[in-house]
């Protein structure tokens, strides 16, 4: 069900400045949905749909992680690598005001204030993912190579299986 009239979004604004390609889709957005709704609907792996998560640091220090749908971050292993004491969730206020997204429309890409963003480094070894493109039920598909064009990335290992 690819869609022609996507909304043009900070993140779509974003991508065609960078020259970055990428294919839009619209889909059916549920509350708590997750990556599964996409992956279902269009049936692609969970795996490949990326979920843009906001945390902050002990120290109020906001940061994006990429991470696959079918896993979940871990939060010790990102604060060890990242040198802080503790590493948490935002809640969907919070990580609107550092983002300028609702939640469950998080894109990593042209975000109101320019975050460090983390990716689990296996996303960037599939061929394709699809990533939220700054709207709740609107992901663009776009290549791990052009995703580390548009972004810096600063590739982790804290993907766990989710419980």
């Amino acid at each position: 069900m690819l869609r022609e009239d996507f909304p043009i979004t900070p993140a779509i604004r974003f991508l065609r400045e960078k020259n970055i390609a990428f294919v839009p889709f619209l889909y059916r957005y549920e509350e708590h949905g997750g990556t599964h709704q996409f992956a279902a609907e269009f049936e692609v792996p969970d795996h490949q749909v990326i979920k843009t998560l906001v945390f902050e640091t002990n120290q109020k220090q906001p940061l994006l992680v990429l991470m696959h749908g079918d896993r979940e971050v871990s939060t010790k292993q990102m604060a060890r690598i990242i040198g802080v004491k503790q590493v948490t969730s935002c809640d969907a206020n919070t990580a609107q005001r550092y983002t300028g997204y609702q939640f469950g429309g998080t894109s990593p890409f042209g975000t109101r204030h320019q975050l460090p963003v983390y990716a689990e480094k296996t996303i960037l070894d599939l061929q394709k993912i699809y990533i939220n493109g700054g709207k709740r039920g609107f992901i663009i598909e776009i290549t791990p190579h052009d995703l580390c064009t548009a972004l810096e990335i600063i590739e982790v290992e804290t993907a766990i299986l989710p419980n």
